[in-house]
């Protein structure tokens, strides 16, 4: 190959980079979601690791090929070495593989990528659920002991395997919506949307969801309702005290009440109401020490760094962070979002701030979103973006 032929394809790359490292991303992003609707479903797939390992490839060379100046390299190199120890000390890469996915959405279009996400996400889902309807695969209906004292009970799952998974499904959706259109479209938009939440409480029986939606969908109406608030500091502190501070605290109150009621130790201390709040979360904190190995979701049992063998499934996802993780690796997520609530203020852009407060309260009592599956947290691509814009000096620009 001739110099001259040899400079212009290095030339045609330069000036294309972002374009090949933006495709890189869509790419690795398209597979997540796939593999995200396939894990919902009943389709058994035996080698998520490799496509995991596919997918970071795909976003790693799309952070290399972008354009960084020297502190946008102490701050990738930072994450990477962090991550990494992460990796190496609890050997899940998730954490890693999550940091890389992040800094690679530093430069795609936010409100195209949300509405692809959207789209490809709602197809997904009801291909699940036409599947299940039309008995090609998996259940329409799930009989079960969901703990509420009724040994037979009927909730619909529509293929999703769990009224859980078929509420978080429609939830996450709503979530999309909320951010792609809530904040623009017209009130007559939100008669419908409110009836389909209705629905799918009513399908999947579940208490936490009927919350959850209610205060998201009332929250929403109100700084519609109230645009101008959005100017002001006061909704984003309140927002940053309840996502994550008060979610966090709640979590680690439960974690240490738990470790007391099945060790007696501890410094939190509760008899009847323990038993009373247990009842009503469906033993949620019981599982804390019940369904983690070695008891590992206690509050005493918790790590500065997770080690191996933190491979345990349980609700209570804030508490699943910390056990998954440790305590350090956690501390940093909540910085991050703290990070994020900040840039949404400085960009007088509430409505991401009502979907983190919405997210870390369901977070509480659900683990729908720590997760190994990327596809499942589309607000990584909102932090991406946001944090990307920060270093670059870009906030003001809305989105």
């Amino acid at each position: 190959m001739s110099s001259i032929k040899r400079e212009k394809i290095v030339n045609a790359f330069i000036d294309n980079r972002e374009r090949i490292a933006n495709y890189l991303f869509y790419l690795a992003l398209t597979v997540e979601l796939v593999l995200m609707i396939v894990e919902k479903s009943d389709i058994s797939f035996a080698y998520e690791s490799y496509v995991f390992r596919a997918t970071f490839l795909l976003t790693f060379l799309s952070v290399i090929i972008q354009k960084h100046d020297k502190k946008e390299w102490l701050i990738i190199v930072s994450f990477l070495a962090f991550t990494f120890l992460c990796y190496f000390l609890s050997g899940k890469n998730d954490l890693l593989r999550v940091a890389v996915f992040v800094m690679a959405a530093k430069n795609i279009d936010l409100n195209k990528t949300m509405k692809y996400c959207f789209y490809v996400s709602a197809a997904g889902f009801l291909i699940i659920a036409l599947l299940s309807l039309t008995g090609v695969m998996g259940e329409v209906v799930r009989i079960d002991d969901y703990g509420r004292d009724i040994v037979d009970e009927a909730r619909y799952v529509f293929g999703f395997g769990h009224p859980n998974s078929l509420f978080s499904a429609g939830y996450v959706l709503f979530l999309m919506w909320l951010w792609i259109y809530g904040r623009n479209c017209s009130w007559l938009y939100y008669i419908p949307i409110a009836g389909l939440l209705a629905v799918l409480v009513n399908l999947t029986k579940s208490r936490t969801g009927m919350a959850i939606a209610a205060m998201t969908f009332v929250l929403a109406i109100f700084f519609k309702l109230f645009k101008k608030l959005e100017n002001f500091k006061f909704p984003y502190i309140l927002e940053t005290i309840v996502s994550p501070i008060f979610c966090v605290v709640i979590s680690v109150f439960a974690a240490g009440l738990t470790e007391y009621q099945y060790t007696g130790k501890g410094i939190f201390t509760m008899d009847v109401r323990y038993w009373n709040i247990e009842e009503k979360i469906n033993y949620r904190m019981s599982n804390l020490y019940y369904s983690a190995e070695n008891h590992g979701g206690i509050l005493g049992n918790w790590k500065l760094f997770a080690s191996h063998g933190a491979e345990s499934y349980f609700d209570m996802g804030w508490v699943r962070l910390f056990y998954w993780y440790g305590i350090i690796p956690t501390a940093v997520i909540i910085l991050l979002i703290l990070l994020i609530n900040y840039i949404c203020y400085k960009k007088k852009d509430i409505w991401t701030p009502i979907i983190f407060f919405s997210l870390s309260v369901y977070t509480i009592l659900e683990a729908t979103f720590v997760t190994q599956y990327i596809g499942r947290n589309f607000f990584l691509i909102i932090a991406g973006v946001y944090i990307g814009q920060l270093i670059c000096g870009k906030l003001d620009s809305r989105f």
